[in-house]
């Protein structure tokens, strides 16, 4: 039996897709398949949009698609309502019996032709055996205005008894979008209410508004004016519109006003205004915009359309016949969605969640079983986790590489680190406010900052002067992005470097080699690979630097491993890998992982080895049983220390293709300090989680 909750309010614009979002996470944090179900959907041909927005995220191992995640649709309900509610049971049953724990979410008060609207989600909840979680809206959803503290309590007070009569249990109340100032007094208000309705304390939780969430993006307006897309990039129709400037003055009084990520209606026959907005973008002294709108019927002049052509503008135009106050007022009535939403929606909401309700709070109010695997989303939700805990400084050199961008916006967002970006500060802010970034909380230096490249020369002058290296020399090494930011975390300006996205494995470590060093005691440095299964994590090693080590080196491997494998939660069991087991085998390369495993016994006799060691005997217990009974390693290994480079890089991309593993790394280690390597083919979820780990490395590295 699954654990279950149902979300569900008396309103609609609730913000509840957002608060689906965080509980499915927090439940991928304890359980191994976290299932989402609507019971009730809209008919026709488009999906449902807030349950492809929950079903579009890391397999969650159910095995489960669309069309197996809801009940029914209006229509059905309408047509025929005594066989509703045993038609959902039934198709919840199967969502029920392939999850862990199910995330339930009520419908969406679309349908104007059923004012019991509560009372159908109330009765579904009962019979589903799902405990109900209330979200209520700290906003009017007429003029979205911030409702008082008693508002929103009566607001609770009212639904809840009609609840109760359903014979739900109230598990929680979450008030979404709650005036920032008094989260406090509306938390106070709403259980004052629920303690005067029952004896039985009920948590609350309060969101504040985010004023991202409810934004409308470019494409949105467009399709909402019946527009046309007549210059800048088609890519950026998707950032949010965060306020609107309407151009009906003169124009030096229009660009003091515009908004950072705000829209611009300006009228067709004010063309010297459109001209000058777009030249502010130019500047880095005015606000980026998400967009401008050119409303009427009037046509450019040939000539003013050869000049856009030639400013060829990144910011999208699009042109409306409309007049002023039509467009105006179509703009304002469109109301962004999380479901249609960016990626950085998408933080925001999952930040103000994570911020405000605690994930024991969630797994409490479930009971949820103690997990017995651990998945690939459990992993890097737990990497997340343990970086905010302890927030690190990490420096990214790649600051004019997008996917660098895209993710500092979501650890930024997620508040999983503090960043610093190399680059030139105005295109780096301007190429991530055209991407919808924002980077507000990041620092910004450029590798060239005279006062910084004086002192790293100094430095790194100092360090390599058995080279004959001189200052002058270092000033000009020392500009290059992965010396610059080596050289940071070297004096302590950041804790840790992540880079390799647009630069070789070479020129990203080479660096540390003659800046940070190796860890006393460590002769090499060396990675692993972090391999998530579907019900656990397996630690590889070395598969991305040392091409053939020796048995010295490869001890100092097996032993780093072990260590990185403790720090991320992974109980150290070493197989030194070979084409042999035990004794069976002879032969150099044997020889060799012998007398490595032998090194380690003797250097760390507190450490679990076995070696040599075939894979299939590492990982299957009932080989391990015919060929190494009784080994404390042998068919539960979980640390795998290949004998060369050739071994280690193929098997893991073996693993990762055949096995559906996700492949976190590769992880430096040996070093001083934190110094970790991208693949150039890394995508923005492995950068994330990269720069997770480089900043616990950093909470465990020594002062």
């Amino acid at each position: 039996m699954s654990s279950n909750i149902y979300l569900t309010s008396s309103e609609g614009h609730s913000g509840k897709s957002a608060v689906a979002l965080g509980f499915i996470e927090a439940f991928s944090r304890r359980v191994g398949r976290v299932g989402v179900f609507r019971p009730l959907i809209q008919g026709g041909d488009e999906r449902d949009a807030v349950l492809q927005l929950l079903l579009d995220r890391e397999d969650p191992g159910t095995g489960l698609g669309y069309d197996d995640s809801y009940g029914i649709t209006y229509e059905q309900l309408h047509a025929d309502p005594d066989e509703a509610i045993p038609t959902i049971v039934e198709r919840f049953k199967r969502v029920e019996q392939a999850s862990d724990a199910v995330v339930i979410v009520g419908s969406d008060f679309t349908d104007v032709g059923n004012p019991a609207e509560l009372g159908d989600n109330a009765r579904i909840a009962a019979n589903l055996g799902a405990r109900v979680v209330l979200v209520v809206t700290g906003r009017d959803p007429h003029d979205l205005t911030a409702r008082t503290p008693e508002q929103v309590a009566r607001a609770v007070d009212s639904t809840v008894g009609e609840l109760r009569e359903a014979h739900t249990v109230l598990g929680g109340v979450v008030v979404n979008r709650g005036d920032e100032a008094q989260l406090d007094q509306i938390r106070s208000a709403v259980e004052a209410t629920l303690v005067a309705d029952s004896d039985v304390p009920v948590p609350v939780w309060v969101l504040p508004e985010e004023p991202l969430l409810a934004a409308p993006s470019v494409a949105q307006l467009l399709t909402a004016l019946g527009g046309r897309l007549v210059a800048g990039d088609e890519a950026l129709l998707g950032r949010e519109v965060l306020g609107v400037t309407i151009a009906g003055m003169a124009m030096e009084n229009v660009l003091d006003r515009l908004i950072e990520g705000g829209l611009l209606i300006v009228a067709a026959d004010r063309t010297e205004t459109l001209l000058a907005v777009l030249l502010a973008q130019e500047a880095d002294t005015f606000p980026f915009l998400s967009g401008v709108i050119v409303n009427g019927p009037f046509e450019f002049s040939p000539v003013i359309e050869r000049l856009i052509a030639g400013i060829g503008p990144s910011l999208p135009i699009v042109r409306t016949d409309g007049g002023t106050f039509e467009t105006a007022q179509r703009i304002l009535q469109t109301r962004g969605s999380l479901a249609t939403g960016s990626r950085r929606k998408r933080d925001v909401a999952l930040a103000s969640f994570e911020g405000r309700v605690p994930a024991e709070a969630v797994f409490e109010l479930v009971d949820a079983p103690a997990p017995t695997v651990v998945t690939p989303a459990m992993f890097e939700y737990g990497l997340l986790d343990r970086a905010r805990a302890d927030r690190k400084r990490i420096v990214l050199p790649e600051g004019d590489d997008d996917r660098i961008l895209l993710a500092a916006g979501t650890l930024l967002d997620r508040r999983v680190a503090d960043l610093t970006i190399l680059g030139d500060e105005s295109e780096v802010r301007a190429r991530a406010a055209g991407l919808g970034v924002e980077l507000g909380a990041a620092q910004v230096l450029s590798p060239h900052d005279p006062e910084l490249v004086g002192r790293f020369a100094e430095e790194y002058a100092r360090l390599r002067a058995h080279k004959g290296v001189s200052v002058e020399q270092a000033a000009e090494r020392v500009q290059d992005v992965s010396y610059f930011g080596t050289m940071m975390v070297h004096l302590g300006l950041a804790d840790g470097m992540v880079s390799g996205a647009a630069h070789t494995t070479a020129h990203t470590i080479r660096p540390s080699f003659e800046i940070v060093k190796t860890k006393p005691g460590t002769s090499i440095v060396s990675s692993v690979f972090l391999m998530s299964l579907a019900d656990r994590v397996l630690v590889y090693g070395d598969c991305a630097v040392n091409p053939d080590p020796n048995a010295e080196q490869l001890a100092d491997i097996a032993i780093s491993s072990a260590a990185t494998a403790a720090q991320f939660g992974v109980a150290p069991r070493i197989a030194m890998l070979s084409y042999s087991t035990g004794d069976s085998g002879s032969g150099a390369d044997v020889d060799k992982v012998r007398e490595a495993t032998d090194l380690v016994r003797t250097r760390r006799p507190d450490l679990l080895v076995e070696g040599p060691i075939q894979y299939d005997a590492a990982t299957d217990l009932a080989v391990a049983s015919k060929k190494l009974p009784g080994s404390d390693v042998a068919g539960r290994a979980t640390v795998f220390i290949f004998p060369d480079l050739n071994t280690g890089n193929n098997t893991y991309k073996a693993v990762q293709r055949s096995a559906g593993a996700v492949a976190i790394g590769p992880v430096l280690q040996g070093l001083n300090k934190p110094i970790n390597d991208l693949s150039r083919g890394a995508l923005v979820a492995d950068i994330v989680n990269t720069v997770a780990i480089t900043a616990i490395q950093a909470q465990g590295a020594p002062e």
